[in-house]
């Protein structure tokens, strides 16, 4: 199924944000928008109609991100780099 993608992009977000839910729409022409959850009103619209990789770029940006890691021998890197300069 095509969707695939994008179902694993909401889920991401859904796990990124603890207090709002999220959910995907996908219309008859195969596009995708993504939805916040309103409890018993309407779902409200966050975004347009877009194609898969559209929609997957979009929902990975929404929202609140997830930190990077970072090893420890990536800040003695960054150190050695800064000492260079």
């Amino acid at each position: 199924m095509r969707s695939t993608r994008a179902t694993a992009a909401v889920e991401r977000l859904n796990a990124r944000s603890t207090d709002v839910r999220y959910s995907m729409v996908r219309t008859a022409e195969e596009l995708f928008y993504l939805t916040q959850n309103a409890g018993f009103e309407a779902p409200i619209r966050l975004s347009e109609a877009l194609e898969l990789d559209a929609f997957v770029r979009f929902v990975n940006a929404y929202g609140p991100q997830k930190p990077k890691r970072i090893s420890k021998l990536d800040v003695a890197f960054e150190k050695q780099l800064q000492k260079k300069d």
